[in-house]
């Protein structure tokens, strides 16, 4: 959800709403068959399949992936919403459009049953700014971010070949879709990567020298306070920059920024980062709520208000469901 793309940019010059380089031209050449395949391979950075995916390594991560899975898993997710914010603010400062194919009409290859149609345009068609490319910068972000933070599972290699990838896999389907130019998903990609490792950086990971500890145990020293209060500070100023330049799609995604910012370190605060993985019993109703949380904050996104509780209420109770059953426990014993 994205505002205008017609507006004109707030940084003019900076990055030109002119700014293909062929590509469209090339994909343009691709069989059907080819497009259609990468309109699915962009779902593996849909905001919600990403906060899906990490939230499932938060809740549910065992020894086996890191030596601290809750603390792992909660910087992952304060990492991803930083690149987010970083995303919103880029594209609001710069408000450039995305590539004239994306606002249709959609281009449906004839051999689509009717669901499949309807669900393929819309892949293909796009509103809102085009510049950086939020699925490279969260797919960037994301992959990276478990393949650091879960550094017991496979071997370094091997989770960094698997994170480059995929993201590299979403950065080129959104070129292939014709949803953004070229140097929207290279940009992306470099945002992601850089917010990654300054999030870690300022949720104090060794390996990146804040603590100045050794790197053995890295994700025993995490802490998601700050990435999560960063988050919340950068969306603000997406915010400030959408609310004086009237973009009104950026308005709503900034307040989604700050209120899962917000929400992330006030959950956070509820969690020792010790705890073990949550049980099914528990994880199943709570998916069920924070999701329905996650739709009805899109759904009233006419309403800035709800929007800020909903979202803030369903990180919160993301972020805080690990020590939910030790004070159940508690509580009953009292």
């Amino acid at each position: 959800m994205s505002g205008p793309a017609a507006a004109g940019p707030v940084a003019p010059g900076l990055v030109s709403a002119e700014r293909g380089v062929g590509e469209i031209a090339l994909v343009d050449a691709l069989p059907e068959a080819v497009v259609v395949v990468f309109a699915a391979v962009t779902h593996l950075a849909d905001p919600w399949f990403l906060f899906g995916l990490l939230a499932v390594g938060y809740w549910f991560g065992g020894g086996r992936v890191a030596g601290s899975p809750r603390r792992a898993g909660a910087t992952a997710i304060a990492a991803v919403t930083c690149a987010y914010a970083a995303t919103a603010l880029g594209k609001a400062w710069f408000a450039v459009p995305r590539p004239p194919g994306a606002v249709g009409p959609a281009d449906v290859p004839a051999w689509l049953p009717g669901l499949l149609s309807a669900w393929y345009e819309g892949q293909v068609l796009s509103d809102g700014f085009g510049f950086p490319s939020g699925h490279a910068t969260g797919a960037a972000a994301a992959y990276l971010a478990l393949a650091l933070v879960y550094d017991r599972a496979w071997t370094p290699g091997r989770r960094y070949l698997a994170a480059g990838a995929v993201a590299v896999a979403v950065a080129a389907s959104r070129v292939v879709i014709e949803v953004h130019y070229l140097v929207d998903v290279l940009a992306g990609l470099a945002v992601g990567v850089g917010v990654v490792l300054g999030a870690l950086w300022l949720a104090g990971d060794p390996r990146l020298g804040r603590s100045g500890e050794a790197s053995d145990g890295a994700t025993d020293a995490l802490d998601p306070t700050l990435p999560f209060l960063s988050a919340a500070v950068v969306s603000a100023g997406a915010l400030a920059v959408a609310v004086a330049g009237g973009h009104t799609g950026e308005v709503v995604e900034a307040g989604i920024g700050i209120a899962t910012g917000a929400g992330g370190a006030i959950g956070w605060r509820f969690v020792d980062g010790d705890e073990p993985a949550v049980p099914i019993r528990i994880a199943l109703p709570a998916l069920v709520v924070t999701g329905g949380l996650w739709v009805g904050a899109y759904v009233a996104s006419e309403s800035l208000a709800v929007t800020l509780a909903a979202t803030t209420a369903a990180v919160v109770a993301v972020v805080a469901l690990p020590a939910l059953p030790s004070r159940v426990e508690s509580l009953g014993a009292s």
